[in-house]
């Protein structure tokens, strides 16, 4: 299983630059045959990785355009559920950080009755939604706003935030895969979470089940280098293996 999964990963590297690719030419580049390649693109082509037309193949456009209202209505049951298991895992008076995904926007909903919070974020959402009510204290990076999702990502939002220890920090990611780990789309975002992951005591990610078995553009973390996974559904076998000694959440 994992040698197959390795080879999808090579197959998706070598399509890295958007062209189309010949079977053949996949197949010479990776020492195998033409029906193994075969065999990995169908895989690949069901989990909406890649697109094949008359024998060639390209990596799927990724879509992440869209507003970010659009974005919170995608999978919003299983994200509000997500949110509400993650919330009971706050204690009131605690330091977070709350990045600027959808999911973590339905976390800061779902803290709404804590109190004396202390939230650092980049995400205009999670500001709203916490600051001003229950004691909270909340601390907003800024910079250039990044307008579809809300928040900032630039040199003078990671200058801010780099100043911060908060014990927990409570991410989501778009993709989870075993070969590549947690990983996102937003360049930007991927840098700010792996910052905040070395900046705090524990890790939280919280994510649901359509992310599963994606191939995401820039890596967040390995599967094993987060402390606690907020999930919807039971994992495959697999992932359970790969968390290793990650306390895992089923909402």
């Amino acid at each position: 299983m994992m040698k197959r999964q390795r080879r999808q990963h090579e197959i998706v590297a070598l399509l890295a630059e958007g062209h189309f690719r010949g079977i053949g030419d996949l197949a010479e580049a990776l020492s195998v045959s033409e029906e193994t390649i075969r065999r990995e693109l169908r895989v690949l082509e069901a989990s909406g990785a890649v697109v094949r037309a008359h024998g060639a193949v390209r990596l799927a456009k990724v879509e992440t355009e869209g507003s970010f209202a659009t974005r919170l209505q995608r999978h919003a049951e299983a994200k509000q559920r997500i949110a509400g298991a993650v919330a009971e895992l706050v204690a009131d008076g605690q330091t977070l950080y709350i990045d600027a995904s959808t999911t973590g926007h339905y976390v800061a909903r779902a803290l709404r009755d804590h109190q004396r919070l202390t939230v650092i974020t980049n995400a205009v959402g999670v500001a709203a939604e916490l600051g001003g009510r229950n004691e909270n204290r909340v601390l907003l990076a800024g910079g250039e706003l990044d307008y579809e999702y809300r928040a900032c990502f630039d040199a003078t939002a990671r200058d801010y935030l780099a100043a911060f220890t908060p014990s927990l920090a409570i991410l989501s990611v778009e993709s989870v895969n075993l070969d590549h780990g947690f990983a996102d789309y937003h360049v930007g975002e991927a840098a700010v979470c792996r910052m905040m992951i070395d900046r705090s005591r524990r890790t939280l990610i919280a994510v649901d089940q359509s992310k599963f078995d994606r191939h995401g553009t820039v890596q967040v973390a390995p599967l094993d280098g987060v402390d606690m996974l907020v999930t919807d559904a039971a994992l495959d076998p697999d992932y359970a293996a790969a968390l290793g000694e990650v306390e895992v959440v089923i909402a």
